[in-house]
């Protein structure tokens, strides 16, 4: 069974919180065995929907480009042996870019690039803007919605983060104030009903899944997300990596009992709005009472 890379549910990133930490920035992009597949997937969606996975603002290609040459050169030092560069050509992964390739807008090369979904991110007077994104993978929002809206718009239906509120003003802030020097990063946590990548529906307009909730049947859907600013243009450029394992892997973590046990507080510990908003409320107590049961079996006696 899958061995998990990152276990933000077992306490580490409190659900509904901003939870930043500096990133070391050579751990920026972090390409694993995975990377093949995760590069099907988004070949695969940008021949059939493209649309649905890129969207850009007229006058954001500066960044693009920007985003381009810093992710480039930051995989061809950081991980030689995943990355070859042949002049113009990037190869990693049995997929090849060809960099100068005028038809291909640079952010769509750069995502195709890595597992990360890559979005840019501009000030304007209102706010902090979505004006470009390559995102092949999202945790169920469209793209589309988003595309052009401010953050406090973006985050509008996030519990504790709409327009108004402390959260949206201190994400704010903290773009403002973020350095170049100093990416930095959070991890997020949801539940699944499926191992897909790509989750496009809202989770609010999902019909209720037909199976009763196991650990085997739903999967934990972690996040991890980079903040970056890019030294010229002042933009911020976003990179979202997902992770998607059954629940149930949780019995071959060394702290078995542990996890489980801090999976179930962390359940637990989310309000009427908080659980409707991650699309448990039919499913969180029973997903609880199990992680409470596999916490017993990996104890040790």
């Amino acid at each position: 069974m899958t061995l998990l890379t990152y276990t933000p549910y077992d306490g580490s990133a409190k659900p509904f919180t901003i939870g930043l930490m500096p990133l070391d920035p050579a751990r920026w992009i972090e390409p694993d065995a995975d990377l093949g597949r995760y590069l099907d997937e988004k070949q695969r969606l940008l021949y059939d929907r493209r649309n649905d996975v890129f969207v850009s603002e007229a006058g954001s290609e500066h960044a693009q480009r920007e985003c381009l040459d810093l992710l480039t050169t930051y995989l061809c030092e950081q991980h030689p042996a995943i990355y070859r560069r042949d002049g113009d050509t990037i190869s990693a992964a049995g997929h090849s870019i060809d960099l100068a390739d005028p038809s291909l807008p640079p952010l769509l090369k750069a995502g195709s690039l890595v597992a990360d979904d890559l979005v840019i991110m501009r000030r304007k007077e209102n706010g902090w803007h979505l004006v470009a994104g390559h995102v092949a993978f999202p945790s169920s929002w469209s793209l589309q919605e988003k595309f052009g809206r401010p953050m406090q718009a973006i985050h509008g239906d996030v519990p504790g983060f709409g327009e108004g509120t402390r959260n949206a003003v201190l994400i704010t802030r903290i773009f403002d104030n973020l350095q170049v020097a100093q990416p930095v990063e959070r991890m997020n946590w949801s539940v699944s009903t499926t191992k897909e990548l790509s989750l496009r529906t809202s989770k609010h307009s999902r019909p209720p899944a037909a199976t009763p909730p196991t650990l085997e049947t739903r999967f934990a859907r972690v996040e991890r997300q980079t903040l970056r600013k890019l030294p010229v243009s002042g933009d911020i450029l976003f990179t979202i990596r997902v992770y998607v394992d059954p629940i149930a892997a949780i019995a071959n973590h060394p702290k078995a009992s542990e996890l489980a046990l801090s999976f179930a507080a962390q359940l637990d510990a989310l309000d009427e709005q908080q659980t409707a908003y991650k699309g448990l409320t039919h499913q969180k107590s029973e997903l609880a009472r199990q992680l409470r049961a596999l916490a017993d079996v990996a104890s040790p006696a």
